[in-house]
Formats: structure tokens, sequence, C-alpha cells
């Protein structure tokens, strides 16, 4: 008898190794809800800049975010773009992609508590199913119960090339060395942090991305669905 198709789908992986890309991509496939919960953290981070908010103070940024009310809902226009992000009601879907909320999140994100706060939105949002969440601590923290579950892995140099080559995509200029200067500190902050690290769950299944292209990566990650 074939098993069912997983209800839950956690896709877990270093920064720049193409997990949005392929969330987006099976999400569509399946007909789910494709969430990257990195949004929640650039929702708490654009808040608290409309606040007036100091970044740099964790016990208010921590506060704003534990009374917040975020969801992510499927997309309602089709302006390129993946899910509606709503904070307190209002659509802050292309808000959050903000230079200014680029240049804080990272800062909000490694707060513990607020991590915490937001892994509860994301499981809440998770458990309603049919739903393919990405992130770093999905498989490991915030839902361990998934069906399936995904380590999208690469060497830091291939995603720096990645990464560089989606900058320069946009036209803007970027060196190398400073991208994977970048990726690498990021891989270092996300992995040592003391609240949910980056890390493979016991039971994830891993797809070294390095030699293989984007419709490679679905294909392998579609057959596990099926």
């Amino acid at each position: 008898m074939a098993k069912p198709q997983p209800n839950i789908i956690a896709i877990d992986g270093p920064a720049a190794s193409g997990k949005s890309t392929l969330g987006r991509r099976l999400a569509d496939s399946l007909g789910y809800l494709f969430f990257d919960t990195g949004v929640m953290y650039r929702a708490v981070t654009l808040l608290a800049l409309q606040r007036g908010i100091d970044i740099r103070d964790e016990a208010a940024v921590t506060a704003l975010a534990e009374v917040t009310t975020i969801d992510v809902l499927p997309a309602s226009k089709f302006d390129g773009r993946a899910y509606d992000v709503i904070v307190e009601g209002k659509d802050v879907t292309w808000e959050i992609r903000s230079h200014e909320v680029d240049a804080n999140v990272s800062i909000v994100s490694a707060y513990r508590n607020v991590r915490r706060a937001m892994s509860e939105q994301q499981r809440r949002i998770g458990q309603r199913g049919r739903v393919v969440m990405v992130g770093r601590d999905i498989g490991t923290v915030v839902l361990p119960e998934a069906d399936l579950k995904i380590y999208l892995d690469a060497s830091a140099e291939e995603r720096a090339h990645r990464r560089h080559d989606e900058i320069e995509a946009r036209g803007e200029a970027a060196n190398y060395d400073d991208v994977l200067t970048k990726v690498i500190e990021r891989d270092r902050i996300d992995s040592t942090r003391d609240v949910a690290p980056l890390k493979v769950a016991p039971d994830a299944v891993i797809i070294d991305s390095d030699r293989m292209d984007a419709d490679e990566v679905f294909e392998r990650a579609r057959k596990l669905c099926e």
C-alpha cells in the first residue's frame, strides 16, 4: 500500500543553499503553502524600526515579538509574491524586503526569546498542514514531527558563488571574496548560537546540491514526496 503524501514538509539548511527556491517549487507542485520562516524575523525587525525601537535592545525587541501576531497565508495578489505576510492585520509582504530590514534582521533573529516567540507562531501555522516550511530549525525545533525532513546543503564556496551571481543579476556590484566571508560568518553564527542552532535532524534526508542544478534538486525532493 502506497504511503500518503507528506502533509508537513520541513526544509532546513545553511544560508544560500537554495532552500527557498526548492521550497517554493515543491509547494507549488503539491498545491501547498510555501512558508519561509525567515519572514517572521523580518516582520519583527520592520515593526521595531517603524516604532523607533533600538534593534540592539534585546529586551525591547523581545517584548515586541511576544505580543505581535504574525501570519503567513497563500498569496492574495499576482505581483510576484509567494505568500502574504500579515502583521497585526496589515499586509507587509514587500515592506519586509527593504534594505533597512536586510541590515538589521540578523541581529533580531539571534535573540533567544525572539526565536522562542517566533517558533510558537511558526508551529501554529505549520500545524495547519499542507505546508512546506523552510528555515534553519524546522525539523529539529519547530516541527520535529514533520512527515518529511530535508536538509539542503552545499559548500560555502558554492553558496557564495550563487549569492554573488544573484547580486550581480540584480545589477549590483559584488566581490566574491567578500560574499564568501559573509557566508562563512553566517554559518558560524547559525551553528553556534545557544538557541536552536543549525544542525541536521536525525531523520532528515540530506541533499548535497554542490553538483546539482535547481531542477535536479527539485526532482530529488519531489521523489521523496512520492
